[in-house]
This record gives C-alpha cells, sequence and structure tokens, in this order.
C-alpha cells in the first residue's frame, strides 16, 4: 500500500526523542532497587530498558552515576534520560540499498541519500531508514517500538550524509546520553546565500515551530518563544554570491542549521522552504541567472551536508569519528562555481 510522504518538518527534533525524568523520593520511602522503583514511576518503560539505562549512565542518584542494585532512599534525588514511551505502531521491513559506512556488534554508520525520510510518523510508513533498518539488520533494540528502531537521532529528508545507530539496548541509551548532553561531534557543509560578515561566528537563539507555516522553524531573541539553539559556524570558500560554511552543532534542533541561516539572511541554496530558491544575491554577469537556474537543476534539495560525526563508542569508551565525502550533486555545484568565478573574476570584483 503507497502512503503520502509525511514531510520532514513534522517530526519533532531530535533532543525530544529522550525524555528527562526528576523525582524526588519521599521521606518515608523504604529501601527498594532502582529499577524496581522507576518501573512503576515511568510509563511503558521495561525492567531491562531501565538497566540499560543505568549501565550507561543515564540514571544519576543525588547527581552521580549508580549501579542497578543501588536501592532507593527517603529524599534521594533521581534524573532518568530516557527514550520516549514506545507506540504500538508496526513497523515493516522493506528492503532498500542502504550506504553502510562502518558496522559492528554495537553501532552502524549509515551515510544517508537525498530525499529518503529518516523515520515513519503519520500517514507515512513504507519508503523509510527504518523500514530499511528492519530489513537489513531485523532485531534492532525495542525501546523505540515508537517507529525508531536503532535511532537515536535524525537528518531531514533532502539533506544527505551520516547517522549512527544503535544495535542493542545498551549501545542505543549509551549513544541517547551523549546526544542529550550534547557531546556528540558534528560537523556539516552548507552552501549559503551572499557572504557572513564575521570569518567564524556563533549562531545563537531560540526555534520553535514558525506560527503561520508550521512545517518551518522560526528563530526568536526571547527565551520564552523557543528552545535554545547553538551553532558554530567558519567560512570554508567564498564564491562572491554564495559561501561555503562548515557548521558545527551545539544542540540539535529541528531545521536548526537551515532556519538559523535563513534568519541571518543567508538561506541555504535551494531551500524552499526557507527562501534558498530564490537569487539572494546577483551580479551584473548577463548569464547569472540561467547560471543559477543550473545550479537549482543539478541540485534540488538544500544544500547541507552532515560530513563529520564523532562519539564515544559505547563499549571500547574510545573516541571514534567518521568522516563522509560530498555528494555528487553538491561536489558538482561546487565545481561549477569554481569554474565560474575563476571564468568571471574581474566583473565579479567590481560589482
Amino acid at each position: 500500500m503507497n502512503n503520502p510522504i509525511l514531510d520532514e518538518e513534522e517530526i519533532p527534533n531530535e533532543e525530544s526523542w529522550f525524555e528527562h525524568y526528576a523525582f524526588n523520593v519521599d521521606k518515608g520511602q523504604e529501601p527498594m532497587r532502582i529499577d524496581k522503583w522507576l518501573m512503576h514511576r515511568i510509563a511503558n518503560a521495561s525492567r531491562s530498558k531501565i538497566q540499560a539505562g543505568i549501565e550507561a549512565g543515564s540514571v544519576l542518584v543525588n547527581d552521580k552515576v549508580i549501579k542497578s542494585n543501588y536501592k532507593v532512599r527517603g529524599l534521594d534525588n533521581i534524573r532518568v534520560v530516557m527514550s520516549e514511551p514506545p507506540r504500538d505502531t508496526e513497523v515493516y521491513p522493506e528492503n532498500i540499498p542502504l550506504n553502510v559506512c562502518y558496522e559492528d556488534s554495537d553501532i552502524l554508520i549509515i551515510n544517508k541519500e537525498a530525499g529518503m525520510v529518516v523515520h515513519p510518523g503519520c500517514n507515512n510508513y513504507s519508503g523509510t531508514l527504518v523500514n530499511a533498518l528492519v530489513y537489513h539488520f531485523g532485531n534492532l533494540p525495542q525501546q523505540n517500538e515508537n517507529h525508531r528502531p536503532g535511532l537515536v537521532h535524525r537528518i531531514d529528508k533532502d539533506t544527505t550524509g551520516l547517522l549512527v545507530v544503535g544495535k542493542n539496548e545498551f549501545a542505543l541509551s549509551f549513544l541517547g546520553k551523549q546526544f542529550f548532553d550534547h557531546s556528540i561531534d558534528r560537523k556539516y557543509y552548507a552552501l549559503v546565500w551572499g557572504e557572513p560578515k564575521e570569518e567564524k561566528g556563533t549562531i545563537r537563539g531560540y526555534l520553535n515551530r514558525d506560527p503561520a507555516d508550521r512545517r518551518k522553524s522560526k528563530h526568536y531573541t526571547d527565551p520564552e518563544m523557543g528552545k535554545e539553539a547553538i551553532t558554530h559556524y567558519k567560512i570554508i570558500e567564498k564564491f562572491y554570491f554564495l559561501t561555503l560554511v562548515e557548521c558545527v552543532l551545539e544542540t540539535g534542533r529541528t531545521h536548526q542549521i537551515r532556519a538559523h541561516f535563513s534568519a541571518m539572511g543567508h538561506p541555504l541554496l535551494s531551500d524552499e522552504m526557507y527562501g534558498g530558491c530564490e537569487i539572494r544575491k546577483g551580479t551584473s554577469l548577463p548569464k547569472f541567472k540561467n547560471f543559477i537556474q543550473n545550479c537549482f537543476t543539478i541540485m534540488p534539495r538544500q544544500a547541507l551536508h552532515a560530513k563529520e560525526l564523532g562519539f564515544i563508542h559505547p563499549t571500547t569508551r574510545e573516541y571514534v569519528f567518521f568522516n563522509s565525502e560530498i555528494p555528487q550533486d553538491f561536489q558538482t555545484v561546487l565545481d561549477k562555481l569554481r569554474v565560474y568565478v575563476k571564468a568571471n573574476l574581474g566583473e565579479l570584483q567590481r560589482d
């Protein structure tokens, strides 16, 4: 059965996939194993899921990591980072090719192609990365029966690049805690209109749904209006009317890079939702418009690629790092830009 594709803009940001519970234990509480105590207070949380979270360091008592045999006592302060309660929706396996960069018994690194939605949503139960994962790798940890076997983060449908998948309960909890703590290293390449004033900088603000278009995120300066979003960037290469920038995410909000650069007046090339399909910076060259239209044709999607990913491995506890090549459509546009700028350097410098 064919189902309409849910726009990825309706998917919550990755940080909402993990709930932050806080409990203050009653003064008269009798000693009880913490895994058993939490089972009665977190809906749909199995004992194995709670134990995996404890082992991964996602459960703190009085701000200290504890073991699963810890006994809760009166006046303890307990904080938990755990995935959302599962939903009763079945994910069907589909034989969809995947570009696997690395795999071991704990993790899987995938280089996602443009056009693939990461996980199912309302009225979108097929053709997603999750459908492919269930087919190719079978029994991924089911703390994410909420449509997300193995996933701790996502990238937008038309963004390319690296994703990490947890292959067991412990790995998923361990990785999820790093995302929640913002300790995962993520680097993106984006091609934006115009040229940022500073060679490098930090974009800070608060993102929330745009009330005029709930598919979009909107940048606010008022902390009461949204969740904090921080993007660090530096310029990699200038093309006079476009600029290649490197972005490092400190937080992981929906459309963070796209919304941040749009708010700066530098939307991503070909990002229709945020104004990147309009010519935002022109030149007097007679064939400039045709050149840009050709770039739109080559890459009819936002110019954004998740290039690097680094984190602490769940089992070895060593830092692991992965790098991906810029995809062909993005690279073709960059190559054409270099040729175009070189051929018209004099005119561009006078504009």
